[in-house]
């Protein structure tokens, strides 16, 4: 099995920890996407794997060896970064050939395999041309050509889309899915700050936070029963609303009452310990509709419309203090600034975490 498991991994660099305990089995296959914030400590962890930072404590394995000590080298490993570094002075295919070259392969396994990944990324056109002849998403698309080529037991990806345009990052998104598929028992993982990239493309996703991991989980479990307040708030865009609330009543369903004195119940059940402390209501900004009538969440006072074509986005103030309400509504709507407006969510939908943020949702 081709798979990597991390177990209790620190990493620190003097009186500095970067990461605090990292517990994780990536099955062989399995493409899981690292995501958090800038400085959580994916990329470190992502290095970690490949060899290139030491591991502080703990151990890991790959396929079954603990390579604590093992140089990145004897691995069996591949990393495609952010950069493409291509030499500038070879061919394409020289590029995808060299580590081959180095390794001492034979011309005609080099030749195999360098072809075998030029038809797999859609580069068979271009294996004369320099790096300089090709646009940014083809020369990535080498780069992982290059990594392709050494047949590694695990591919790491660390944020490769990042130095590409909008246009060209959903192509080599694309492309990266079309890979996975095509080598359904080559085990990826795979670091970015893009929830699209996660969503998209992971069987896993990995939601660090100041060297913790958050929650593991398929994309829809983290979007759907996210397990604390960071996870909710990372996951989706825009982010969940929040909005405190007291616990009124507990039992099988929850009432609470929102900040500005609104009572609605919860369909998530609650402990009776629990009734009258604080806690936080969570409602994503695409499952609020606008409603009339008195059967509503929440009214508000609308800040700023932006009107997207495939969607329009309102910003309510006047419930809590500082930070607008954002509905996402599909299609255009008739709104303008100023409007007052009421607006509802199905009981399914609504979110319930505890005053330390862990949801109630188990």
């Amino acid at each position: 099995m081709t798979g990597v498991v991390l177990k209790d991994i620190r990493k620190s660099y003097g009186q500095v920890h970067v990461l605090h305990g990292i517990d994780l089995e990536v099955a062989q296959g399995e493409f899981v996407v690292f995501v958090g914030p800038s400085g959580c400590g994916k990329s470190t962890l992502l290095r970690m794997i490949a060899g290139l930072e030491e591991i502080t404590s703990g151990d890991m394995q790959i396929a079954g060896q603990r390579v604590n000590e093992v140089p990145p080298s004897k691995r069996g490993i591949a990393m495609v970064f952010q950069s493409y570094a291509l030499y500038p002075h070879m061919t394409v295919y020289d590029n995808m050939a060299f580590g081959m070259r180095i390794a001492g392969e034979s011309k005609e396994e080099i030749d195999r395999r360098v072809r075998a990944a030029a038809d797999i990324l859609q580069l068979t056109n271009y294996l004369e041309r320099l790096p300089k002849a090709l646009s940014g998403g083809q020369r990535q698309r080498v780069a992982i050509g290059r990594a392709i080529c050494r047949d590694p037991k695990v591919f790491l990806f660390d944020e490769p889309l990042s130095n590409l345009d909008a246009a060209l990052r959903v192509a080599t998104r694309i492309e990266i899915a079309k890979l996975k598929q095509s080598m359904p028992d080559t085990t990826m993982i795979y670091v970015t700050h893009d929830q699209v990239e996660a969503m998209t493309l992971a069987d896993r996703i990995v939601v660090l936070s100041a060297g913790h991991i958050e929650q593991v989980g398929a994309p829809l479990t983290l979007y759907e029963r996210p397990a604390n307040l960071f996870v909710a708030r990372f996951i989706g865009s825009p982010a969940m609303n929040i909005i405190p609330a007291t616990i009124r009543e507990t039992g099988e369903t929850t009432e609470v009452t929102l900040a500005g004195g609104k009572s609605v119940r919860v369909g998530i059940a609650t402990p009776a310990s629990e009734k009258g402390r604080n806690a936080s209501f969570g409602i994503r900004p695409e499952d609020l509709q606008i409603a009339s009538g008195e059967n509503y969440l929440f009214e508000g006072e609308i800040a700023i419309v932006e009107a997207l074509g495939e969607v329009t986005l309102l910003y309510i103030e006047g419930l809590v203090p500082g930070e607008p309400i954002i509905v996402k509504i599909p299609g255009i709507v008739q709104a303008e600034k100023g409007e007052r407006l009421r607006f509802s969510a199905p009981a399914e939908k609504m979110h319930l975490f505890d005053g330390e943020g862990r949801s109630y949702r188990r």
